[in-house]
């Protein structure tokens, strides 16, 4: 069928379907298309800014990796939904985007000196206690960004840390209301149950029980739909044998490692922050110190408000070019170890710069290198190839009636997997949630086509198609008959127990009876250990007995079918007052909950009044 449309689309269909969207385009004009080929790398405008496709990209990444830390290494990321994935990822950065936009009109801000030392702070970017420039680089690389996108995604979350801040600070709680929440967290309950066991045993259940309830549900007795698939695999760990590569080619990837090398220097400073006249007589006057004699690491100590780097005597760590500000930078790079600058001018003030110590980077030989630059070449070919292998196998099953000729032309070998149902199987492509959503599509179910390329994994791709069908057929009686017998023992067993109870309960409250067996428990709390979550949560919805000899009843239904009744005896404030540690400690909880059901709310309103539109 495919052919044929591919056959056909070089007559009178192709020539047909030409002519009515050359008249659309006279209808709706060029707009479409222009809007169309401008938005082609955005994933979605927010209020006038962009969401471009690199920023989705890197979010669906980030995400993946995040879930795949999660759950373990043992996980198949094939099972991760790529759709779902990328519209979570797609509504993470809207939402980021949003907040942005409602902290600059709020007139937040963050300095870049402050992100300076967010950065030399972070343990991640340390070595040995001290910020170290190619660890911060090697970390960023991993995340997928460049040392400029990731200062500027750190400024966001700044950004957006305070916005979220201010909401929370903005919000409180009256101490009346923290006595209240306290009183009723700290509340403690006496009460008895008395279970009404659900018993299976006591139920008589006949055959023809058992056939009218196969009747009446006949739909839910049916064998599973299954498939059985034929497939062939391309794997990009087959093509690293067929790659060579000699040391001419290694050559130019060896003097780009090298190039990348930088050297490190160690800085001090003493920063005094403004610039107005003020600051900078005073930083000449520490400078005057300096040169009289009098140690720089003292003087940072007492002097500098730089609060990051003043109590280690204005100590940085070693860095390279690309962290400090142009100015900063510029001066630190004109010293010689030990020389101390004069008053130099950035964004964040005035600062005297010290070198203590200058790293040159350590050249490591070709012949160091050179199985790693193979790896690299190797991995580069590879990529290559199997990109184009890809490619060809996905025309050669797009073309053929199966997949014997496509694994002809790669090599390949058909392969048959075991029946599996539309829930996947237990391992292999079975169980890859993009295998299920193609063997099951109409496309490959119903009209008999060859798969698409599927990509299991970043080295592995398959092309699959149906084998065999097997539809669903309703399962005989015998086959299904103990299931429906107890499933309905259960179920009868359970209405007896509560119908039981709840005659039993009528009564109680009627004052006609109490019974006997109830097992009593004191002082009870909300996460009492030893009692099932639906009679503490039934236990606490309870109303409050009006008077001590007066206690209140209630009923629950257990999970197992069992009827509990409740007897709620009383209930108990704790006598003791509230230090004012508690106090405050409830207080802090209570206002921190409102402070991000606030923050929530204005997520929600910053969407419901936004302009967005997804490309």
């Amino acid at each position: 069928m495919l052919q044929n449309i591919r056959d056909n689309s070089r007559g009178w269909i192709a020539k047909t379907i030409i002519g009515i969207i050359v008249m659309l385009m006279a209808f709706t004009g060029f707009e479409a298309i222009v809007t169309g080929t401008s938005n082609r790398n955005n994933a979605a405008d927010v209020n006038g800014d962009k969401i471009t496709l690199d920023e989705m990209n890197r979010a669906v990444e980030m995400q993946r990796r995040q879930l795949l830390q999660q759950l373990g290494r043992d996980f198949d990321a094939s099972l991760l939904d790529e759709k779902l994935l990328r519209e979570a990822s797609l509504k993470g950065l809207i939402d980021r985007k949003l907040l942005l936009q409602a902290a600059g009109d709020a007139d937040f801000a963050f300095s870049q000196a402050a992100l300076d030392q967010v950065i030399l702070q972070t343990p991640e970017f340390q070595v040995d206690g001290r910020f170290d420039a190619a660890r911060f680089d090697q970390v960023i690389r991993q995340m997928g960004y460049s040392r400029l996108q990731f200062r500027q995604m750190l400024e966001e979350e700044m950004l957006i840390g305070q916005l979220r801040a201010g909401l929370g600070a903005s919000s409180f709680v009256t101490e009346q209301d923290a006595r209240a929440f306290a009183n009723l967290e700290r509340q403690t309950r006496d009460f008895a149950t008395r279970t009404i066991k659900a018993d299976p045993a006591s139920v008589e259940l006949s055959d023809s029980d058992v056939s009218a309830y196969y009747d009446e549900h006949a739909s839910e007795f049916m064998s599973p739909e299954q498939v059985v698939l034929e497939y062939v695999e391309l794997n990009k760990d087959s093509f690293f044998d067929q790659v060579e590569v000699t040391d001419e080619e290694l050559q130019p990837l060896y003097q780009n490692e090298i190039a990348n090398l930088a050297e490190q220097r160690q800085a001090a400073h003493i920063l005094i922050e403004g610039d107005d006249e003020a600051a900078r007589k005073k930083i000449e006057e520490i400078k005057a110190r300096v040169d009289a004699g009098e140690d720089f690491a003292a003087l940072a100590k007492e002097f500098s408000q730089d609060p990051g780097s003043a109590a280690d005597g204005g100590d940085l760590g070693y860095a390279g070019r690309g962290v400090y500000d142009p100015a900063f930078e510029d001066a630190l790079y004109a010293l010689q170890q030990g020389q101390v600058s004069g008053p130099v001018q950035s964004e964040f003030g005035w600062h005297l710069i010290k070198l203590l110590g200058v790293q040159a980077p350590e050249v490591p030989s070709f012949e160091s290198l050179k199985d790693k630059l193979a790896r690299d070449f190797k991995t580069q070919q590879v990529e290559l190839r199997f990109v184009e292998a890809t490619k060809q196998l996905e025309d050669a099953a797009f073309e053929a009636s199966d997949l014997t000729q496509p694994a002809q032309d790669l090599g390949l070998t058909v392969k048959v997997t075991e029946p599996f149902g539309r829930e996947g199987g237990a391992t292999g492509i079975t169980a890859n949630r993009q295998v299920l959503q193609a063997a099951f599509s109409p496309e490959v179910l119903e009209d008999a086509t060859n798969s698409s390329a599927i990509e299991l994994d970043p080295s592995t791709v398959v092309v699959v198609r149906v084998k065999e069908h097997n539809k669903p057929e309703q399962l005989p009686l015998e086959q299904v008959a103990d299931s429906i017998r107890n499933h309905l023992l259960q179920e009868r067993a359970s209405a007896a127990a509560k119908a039981e109870g709840e005659k039993l309960l009528a009564a109680i409250q009627a004052g006609e009876a109490e019974g006997e067996g109830w097992q009593v428990l004191e002082a009870a709390t909300r996460s009492q250990e030893g009692v099932e979550p639906k009679v503490l949560q039934a236990l606490f919805r309870m109303p409050k007995p009006a008077k001590a000899d007066e206690p209140t009843f209630a009923g629950v239904v257990l999970n197992n079918g069992d009827y509990v009744l409740l007897r709620l005896d009383g209930v108990t404030v704790p006598d003791e007052a509230l230090s004012s540690e508690e106090l405050a400690m409830y207080r802090n909880f209570l206002a921190s909950r409102a402070g991000q059901q606030d923050f929530a709310a204005l997520r929600k309103q910053l969407e419901a009044k936004a302009d967005i539109e997804r490309f």
